[in-house]
Formats: C-alpha cells, structure tokens, sequence
C-alpha cells in the first residue's frame, strides 16, 4: 500500500508463479505484477523464496546466487545476486514504456551461479496502470461554425481528449454544459478512442442568438476520477441550402506495410448540387485529426486523392482512422463528413533479432570457459525475436561452428548454449560460434550473428622432456663454470602455468652433494660445471633434473636423469711402485755368477689414468751403451744380455724411461743402480729364473706374517689369563699389604684408625725370608720351624731377597723416612712406635695425581722379584688403570712374603733378628691409601 499525490490508494503486488517444466526445459517462469510509479527500491519478490522447490534440488542451495541477463545500462529492476530480491532501480512510468497498450510487461531472465548447476528463471513483471494522468484537449478553445439553417439532428465531430492511461483510467465520456440547444453524443473508434459529436437539438436562429460559448468536459472513470474540459465556441452562420454528400459514409482499406510512399488509397468523390462556388468541394482532413495522421497521409483537395506519405510498419501502428470532410465554397457551407479506416496489413520484413547473453561482460562477441570444464557447461544465453506477426515472426535458431558446443531451447525463444565435450585448451584455444535465427515467412528472412569463445588455460600439462635420460660426456681438467649443456622440457600451458624452472635434486657423490659438482640455470636448463673434473676421482655422474611449472593452486613436476661421462686426459705421469725409489733412485745387486738371461728386477709402475693414457712402456735411455741389459717395453723386466763374470766392470746406472701411450705422452725417469756382488756358489741362468718365478709376492709375504704373529699374540693372551684365573683362586694371605685409596673420601672406601690386628708380623731364621712354593703348606705345620728343615726349604731367591731393599710404596713415602726394626726391640714397641707414627700424622700420604685420576703404585725394591709380578702394563708399578689392577686381590708378592713371616713368627712374641712387616690401614685424616717405606736390616744373633 503506497501513497501518492497526497491522496491515499492502495496498489498490491501480485504474483503470479507460472511454472513449466519440461524435460528439455532448463528454466521456469515467474510473473509478477506491480502498480506503477512506486518508488525506487522497492522490493517486488524474493527469488529465494519463489524458487525454492528448484534450489533445494541443488547439491548446495544456500551458495546460489542470482545474476540478471538485462540489456541497457539502467534496468528498471534489479536483482539482488545474493538474496535473490527483485526491486525496482528506476522510476516506471507505464504510459512511457507501454504507451496505450493494453499489455505492458518488463521481462528479462535471471540465471544461477556457478553455472556447474545452472538454473534458468524467466521473469516477467507486468506493469499495471494507475490513474495518474487527467484527460487532455489539444486546444483550450475549439471553433465550431454552423449555419443556422442546420437541420436538427446535425453531427458535428468535436476534438477528442487525450487520456495516456488504460483501462478504466483512460478516457471514458464526455459531458457538456447544460444549453438548450445543442447535446453530444459519444462515439469509440475502432483503436477503441472515445470522442464526441455535437448534435443540434433546435432549430438555430442567428438573429435570436449568433454565438454560443459551452464546457465540453472529458472524464475517466479511475480512483480518483480525472477530468479535462475545453470551450466550445459556436458561431451561427448564414445557411448554404446544400452541403456536399460522400458515396459512403466510410471507407475500410488493407495497406501493406511495405507500400511505398505515394501509394494511392482512395479516390474521394462527393457531390454538391449547389452551382458555382456553393457547388465547388474542396477536400480536407477533419480539424480533429492527430498530428501522426497527417504526417502520415497526405489528401488532394481538389481532387479528393489519399495518398500515402510516409512509409507504415505493422509492428507499430496496425490500424488507421481517418476523418475527411468535403465542403463546398458557398457562403454558410456545411461540410460533410466521411471516415476511412486503414488496416495495416504485416509483410514479412523485419529480420530476426539475436541477442547473445554472455558470462564475461564489457567484452562483447567473446565468452571465457576453462578447459576441462565439465560436459553441460553454460556458455551463453541466446534470445531471438521477430517484430513479424504469424509464420513471419516464428523463428528457426541454429547454432553452426563446431560440435562441441550445442544449443538448448529453455522457453519461448530463448536458448542457452552449452559445451558439448570437455574442450582442451593445447588442441584448441578458441572457437568461433554463429547462431543463425531464420523465420517461417515467405520469402524467410534470417539473422546471422557470430561470437567467439576463448577457452582458459589451467595448469593440467606436467613439463616433458624429450627423453628420460640424457648421455653426456667432459673431457676432465676443465675450468670450473664450463658449460656442459641444456636439457630443455616443454609445458604447452600458457602463462605461469608453462613458466619452467629447473632444479637438480639433492644426491651424493663420493659424500659430496651434487650440486658441489655441477649446477643448472632454473631459468633455460643450461648446466654448467663447479669444479674441474678429474676422471681417476669420479669417471661418471649421475643426476636428476627436476622441471617444474609455475602453476596454481599445484605445480606439476617432471624428471629427467642425465648421465655425465668424465672423459679421461694423459694428465697423470706413471709412478714406480717397484723397486723401492729414493730420490728416484733404486739400487740393484747382481751375483757375480749370473748367466746371460737373468733377471735382474722388474719395474712395477701404475698410470691413473685409463685407456691407452694408462698403457706403460719401458725402455733404457742411458747407461746400457755395451747392451749388457735387455728390457722387455711391455712388462719391463730387466735380463742380464751376457754374463756377469765376463763384464769387466762392477757397477752401472741404467736411466730407465716409462712412458705412456697417451697424447701428449708422458713418463718418469728412474736411475737403476745395479752392483756385482759375489755369489760362492754360481748361479745359473736356469736356477735363478725358476726361483724368480718362485718367489712370493710382496704383498701375499706382509699378510702371511700378519697373520701369524696376530695367532701368536691370541695364544700367549689365552695363556696369560688361563695364570692370572689360577692365581685370582688362590686363597693364601699377603704376607705383606698396601692399603690405598685412589681418592679422598671414597663413598665405598671408608676411612678409619689403623689397629694391630691390620699388621702381620713374620719372623726370620738367621735374618733369611724363607720363601714357600705356590702351594700352601698344610695346617698341621708348626709355625716355628729348625733352621735344619728351614734350610731344606730355603732357595737362592730367599737368601738373596733379604738383601734387598724392600719398597712398599716410592711415590708417596717421603724419601728420607726409613724405619729401623731389630730384635732388639720388642715387638709390641716396634708395632706401637709404627701405629702412633701414623696416627700423629708424621707419615703423610702424598696422592699420585695422573691425568683425571687418583693412582696408586707398588714397587718392590727387592731384587731379582720382578717375576712374580703379572703386571701387564709395561711399567714397574700398577695403576688404578691397569687392567690387572684389583683393589680387591692381592699380588704374588705379599703372598710370598706373608707365608715367610708366618713361618718365622717366634710364639714368645718377639721379632727375630730381620723383620718386614706389612699392614693394612688408612690414615684418619685421609681417605688415600698409606704407603711406608721399611728398611729390613740383616743382623746375625750376635747383634
């Protein structure tokens, strides 16, 4: 409901959905109806709505979107593409778009987005009229002359208003002002225009009254009604007794819409019986004519001839009406009346018109689709017409160009056309579509209208190469950044999408990357080298060149393996391998009885280069003027030529050269240096040759001997720790012990005083240490034993220990301390004096600090001891280190010693002249072990 000019109305949007569907029909059609005049913006219907038994058949329907296929530059309605609202965008004035015609509709289409499930809506808004114009005259005051003589019932045609609205609102009556005289009578066309003729209802009498001034009022019938009035001025006249007469009274004519100008539509003829000038007609179109007819036809006046003067066409005026009065010169004259009706008849010429909708607009003639889109794409949206009526304006569309492409009727005459095949851009890049529309008249008129379709490219083309592999070969010692050469792949997509660039994929050789070696131009392909090659370091080289695309959203890559094949140069000179060289000299000796054909020696020489670069040859240059030697150029053996007892000298320098057979060549200089010796017996050619060939190779003689002494070694090891397993069983007691700690405040190692019970004292028989076999002696032994069975058990190696100087520990004991026991001290006051040295701290350990740890050491001073000792360590003390070091075991040595104190140990308690002692115990204010030194003196009984 709108308000307008302030008077209040109601207009109602009606909406009619006229749905169609069909199997080849694509589409369905929507029609509305609006009042016009409404204001710009509002809204008419709701695609989304109307339509949504379509778009709920759509795989998403809440991503559709609507686009409005509109010709012109300002639609008068808009389609929101998001929502779907159809409103209004300009102002719409029906009498403007339609004119009078009954029927005035705004059509147009709406398509959905994306295209991949189009659906094609027809709208059709039907525009109704509202009373918004009054009728109108074409002159505020019309001129109306009679004679009075006019009989009653005289029709004079009056000027008929004009009402640009339809329906009820356009023109409906007329009404004049009351009078006495004169009355009207309202007449309708057959275009359906209403007007008016005044009719004399009286007789007229100029002299009673000349002149009469009345209202003529037209009206609609609209809400609210609409009027326009004009004055009639109506002048009596003196009368002329006869007016002139038509044959008829009207005319119906058929005028083809292509007759030329000039054609002759009728030949008028009206008679007058008056003579003279009251007889004399002249012809006319009636006052009231439009200003359309007269520009159209054209009338003779004197001769009454209608004329066509401007050319008709049926498909916008399709009927005439004409009125023509005939009035004679007399004074007083009454015109007479006649009306001709023209009926434009159609003729097929109006040409079908083509109307191409396409997806890419401001680009005219040219519509854009990818490639590899599916079958069904949307293309464009054809729409023909023909101004033509019947058979002329039934249209025939085609579509030429290719078969890819084909063309689907949605409704009426409206066509989309579709891809027909999933199109390839590298085959074909562009097409160019006509579509023919041709009608059914006679002779058939036809449109042609061409229009190109560009396919898109997408990256769907890896790059290729022309092989999978490429064999390549560089000579070696070239300059580093020296060109190898291309390898080059295609990419038939456009753009980015065939912009290649090439890598070198990641690989090692010989623990170096591949691109240490070479590398490529990501750009052209072109592959140069970083290093200089050298064919006895690598011979060949592997790689992989990757090209890859600049496509999106995904590039496409591609492989290809090339194989660079270093060619060898002569750039490495052969080397002597044999016999040994100093200072590229070798000295040879020959027995004085070597025969003509001994060999003397072979010179062993190698060349890294390959081929014929490495192929030696050999050969004496100097020194071999007498040719006392002959050498073979293939093995470069050398033979003596004659025999050695004839050759008056004794010595030689032979220059031998080896060489080559590379270009250039090269070679290396040795000097042989060949001395007779003498032989006792003689040497035969025979003998020495067989034992030459029977001599071993160097190489087998180094590995032959490797191996053995390693089997030596294996076996002494086994033996080695099959003794020290033995001696680890033992049970037996030192008989004299070092306690040490390898550092301060070992957690496993606490320290403590040191107690008598840690000392073992061990008496001697006549100052000797009696020292046992291996084997402990059984417990029925008395522990006091006769020097007679002591001597039967007393060695050498006892007599001669106590001798010696008894070392317990060098390292930490400071070298002016020595402790002097005899038996002329008892034995608890040696022990006491020994323990309260130790606990005052006289004797201060002094920790051996080697590397990052504490070590501790053993040397025992005694001579002629180090036998028993299983030290592996190759040094006179053990370490903490040490494999055979044990905190827990105790060594040969303290064994021995305490089986002799023990046996030697007097039961009165006193220390027999000669005393070593032995203790174990860690000083109280240090965790590391204590190590004294103990002087035994050797003192006879007299002592």
């Amino acid at each position: 409901m709108y308000q307008m000019n302030a008077k209040m109305h109601f207009r109602f949007v009606f909406a009619l959905l006229v749905v169609s569907f069909n199997s080849d029909v694509l589409g369905k059609n929507l029609k509305y109806r609006i009042y016009e005049e409404q204001r710009v913006g509002s809204v008419i219907a709701r695609l989304s709505e109307d339509v949504a038994d379509v778009l709920v058949k759509l795989p998403n329907p809440s991503t559709v979107r609507f686009r409005a296929m509109q010709r012109g530059n300002s639609p008068l309605l808009v389609v929101n593409e998001d929502s779907g609202e159809i409103s209004i965008g300009a102002k719409i004035d029906r009498e403007q778009l339609c004119q009078k015609n009954l029927n005035c509709s705004i059509e147009f289409d709406v398509i959905t987005l994306p295209t991949e499930h189009l659906q094609l809506f027809h709208i059709e808004v039907e525009v109704l009229d509202i009373n918004d114009n009054s009728p109108q005259f074409s002159r505020p005051l019309i001129p109306i002359e009679i004679s009075e003589s006019a009989a009653v019932g005289t029709r004079i045609p009056l000027d008929s208003a004009f009402d640009p609205d339809v329906g009820e609102n356009s023109l409906h009556t007329y009404s004049l002002s009351a009078n006495d005289f004169f009355n009207i009578e309202v007449q309708t066309r057959t275009d359906g225009a209403k007007y008016a003729e005044l009719i004399v209802v009286r007789e007229l009498d100029r002299e009673l009254k000349s002149s009469y001034e009345l209202q003529l009022t037209a009206s609609d019938m609209g809400v609210p009604q609409r009027s326009g009035s004009s004055i009639l001025k109506i002048s009596i006249s003196d009368s002329n007794d006869n007016s002139p007469a038509f044959e008829q009274q009207s005319y119906i004519i058929q005028l083809l819409e292509n007759s030329p100008i000039g054609t002759l539509l009728l030949d008028l003829n009206a008679t007058d019986p008056d003579e003279g000038a009251n007889g004399k007609i002249v012809y006319s179109f009636s006052s009231h004519v439009s200003p359309k007819i007269i520009e159209t036809f054209k009338i003779d006046s004197e001769r009454g001839h209608l004329t066509l003067f401007k050319p008709v066409d049926y498909e916008i005026t399709k009927s005439y009406e004409i009125d023509v009065q005939a009035q004679d010169l007399g004074p007083n004259s009454i015109p007479a009346h006649c009306k001709i009706i023209i009926k434009v008849v159609d003729v097929n010429d109006n040409k079908p018109e083509i109307n191409i909708n396409l997806m890419s607009p401001g680009k005219e003639e040219i519509s854009y689709i990818f490639e590899g889109d599916p079958i069904d794409t949307f293309v464009a949206l054809v729409r023909v017409q023909d101004k033509d009526s019947g058979l002329n304006g039934e249209i025939v569309c085609r579509l030429h160009g290719h078969g890819h492409f084909k063309l689907q009727k949605t409704y009426e005459n409206n066509y989309l056309i579709l891809t027909n095949a999933t199109l390839d851009r590298e085959k074909r890049s562009e097409y160019s579509l006509t579509v023919i529309a041709e009608d059914k008249g006679t002779p058939s008129l036809s449109t042609v209208k061409h229009f190109t379709v560009q396919i898109n490219d997408i990256n769907d083309n890896p790059p290729h190469f022309q092989r999978s592999r490429y064999e390549f070969a560089i000579s070696e010692n070239n300059s580093p950044g020296a060109y190898i050469t291309t390898v080059t792949a295609t990419d038939p997509d456009l753009g980015e999408n065939g912009q290649v660039t090439y890598t070198i994929l990641e690989s090692f050789i010989l623990g170096s990357s591949i691109t240490t070696y070479v590398t490529i131009d990501p750009s052209n392909g072109a592959i140069y080298a970083l290093r200089i090659f050298d064919h006895e370091e690598v011979s060949q080289i592997t790689f992989v060149v990757e090209a890859r695309d600049g496509g999106s959203p995904k590039q496409l890559v591609s492989n290809t393996t090339v194989v660079l094949t270093i060619i060898d140069e002569n750039d490495n000179i052969p080397v002597v391998i044999g016999p040994a060289l100093r200072n590229n000299t070798a000295e040879i000796s020959i027995p004085k009885g070597a025969e003509s054909g001994f060999h003397v020696t072979r010179i062993r020489a190698m060349d890294r280069d390959s081929g014929v670069n490495a192929e030696l040859s050999c050969s004496i240059v100097a020194g071999n003027e007498e040719n006392i030697f002959v050498i073979d150029p293939r093995s470069c053996d050398i033979h003596t030529n004659v025999s050695m007892e004839s050759v008056p000298y004794t010595e030689w320098e032979l220059s031998v050269v080896i060489q080559d057979k590379g270009n250039p060549q090269l070679h290396t200089k040795v000097l042989l240096k060949c001395m007779i010796f003498e032989y006792a017996e003689s040497v035969t050619s025979t003998a020495m040759t067989s034992v030459s060939q029977a001599s071993l190779d160097v190489s087998m003689i180094i590995i032959i001997s490797l191996g053995a002494i390693c089997a030596v070694l294996l076996v002494i090891m086994v033996l080695f720790a099959t003794r020290c397993n033995r001696e680890k069983k033992d049970t037996r007691s030192y008989n004299c012990r070092v306690a040490e700690s390898t550092y301060q405040h070992h957690p496993k190692r606490p320290s403590r005083q040191i107690h008598k019970g840690d000392i073992t004292l061990v008496p001697t028989v006549n100052g000797t240490l009696p020292i046992r076999s291996h084997h402990r002696p059984s417990p029925s032994s008395s522990p006091t034993l006769e020097r007679g069975q002591m001597g039967s058990r007393q060695s050498h190696n006892s007599h001669q220990s106590l001798n010696s100087l008894v070392t317990i520990s060098s390292n930490h004991v400071p070298e002016n301390f020595s402790l002097e026991l005899t038996h002329a001290t008892p034995a608890v006051e040696q022990v006491s004096q020994l323990l309260s040295m130790l606990h005052q701290g006289q004797y201060q350990p002094r920790p051996s600090f080697r590397g990052n740890k504490y070590s501790r050491s053993y040397r025992y001073a005694l001579q002629d001891m180090d036998k028993f000792s299983l030290k592996d360590s190759g040094r006179g003390d053990s370490e903490a280190g040490d494999s055979d070091y044990d905190l827990g075991r105790d060594s040969p040595i303290d064994r021995l010693l305490g089986e002799g104190f023990s046996d030697l140990f007097l039961t009165d308690g006193r220390i027999p002249a000669g005393v070593t002692c032995s203790f174990r115990g860690k000083n109280s204010q240090h965790s590391l072990s204590s190590n004294i030194r103990i002087r035994v003196s050797r003192m006879t009984p007299s002592q």
